[in-house]
């Protein structure tokens, strides 16, 4: 059986100060094609609580409170949507909250190892998201992208899937340069890439192609792979995840 991590960013998720319901749906049904038909077991790291909580009060999220705020608003209105509509597919949902601290505390990290074998072990679809009401700036992940990658490694996953409003990985900037090409398979990623600035398009996002250049460099040091294609169509990742069609968007491979 194939474990995949799929993580999706809050571009996809909210739009215009709301929930993008459609996008939201369409990934429920993908995943829900993955577990139901392809028998894969399936871990959903989900940004956009924040985003959700932004639709309920209207607080500035760069006040560090405030975004905390945010999040236990959104948190809970995030799963509720994601529950309402993966129970019309018979899934069940579970809800999981990480701090960078839990990954590096072995009892903390043993105890959450345990408790996702026995959510994937009866087919429950665990959400994972980064405990934002409680991280501190030496605790936070901050950024969706490092978390799903340490996910991805210490759950053992096959692969690591980030959909996003970025669709794949270009050997030049493609909304500077118009002769921009997509890099289909990626097995080195560049120490000066990394260092790059980060450049999140959306108001409530924090990543950029940085965050997930960051993310594939810690996977494939790890002999994990990671795809990265759009969230907004998701053409390619059903190619990929469910026809094991790389048709489009960038997977980055370990060398071995």
């Amino acid at each position: 059986m194939k474990r995949v991590v799929i993580k999706v960013g809050t571009a996809v998720l909210t739009q215009d100060g709301k929930l993008a319901l459609d996008r939201l749906e369409n990934l429920v049904d993908l995943i829900a094609k993955l577990k139901n038909e392809k028998n894969y077991e399936v871990i959903l790291v989900s940004s956009g609580a924040v985003g959700a909580g932004y639709t309920s009060i209207q607080l500035d999220k760069k006040v560090l409170a405030n975004k905390q705020a945010l999040a236990a608003i959104g948190q809970p209105l995030l799963l509720k949507n994601y529950k309402k509509r993966f129970k019309t597919h018979n899934i069940v949902c579970a809800q999981m909250l990480f701090i960078a601290d839990d990954f590096d505390s072995r009892k903390r990290s043993a105890n959450a190892q345990n408790v996702m074998e026995i959510l994937l072990q009866n087919k429950v679809l665990p959400i994972i998201n980064e405990n934002d009401v409680i991280a501190t700036e030496e605790l936070v992940f901050g950024d969706n992208d490092q978390l799903a990658a340490h996910v991805a490694y210490h759950f053992k996953a096959d692969i690591l899937a980030i959909l996003s409003d970025i669709d794949g990985f270009y050997d030049k900037n493609p909304k500077e340069c118009d002769d921009a090409k997509l890099l289909k398979t990626v097995d080195f990623i560049e120490p000066s890439e990394l260092q790059m600035k980060q450049t999140a398009n959306s108001e409530f996002a924090t990543g950029g192609i940085v965050t997930k250049l960051k993310a594939a460099d810690f996977l494939m040091n790890r002999n994990i792979p990671m795809f990265l294609s759009s969230g907004f169509d998701l053409t390619n990742a059903y190619e990929f995840l469910y026809n094991e069609n790389h048709a489009g968007g960038t997977i980055f491979k370990p060398k071995n």
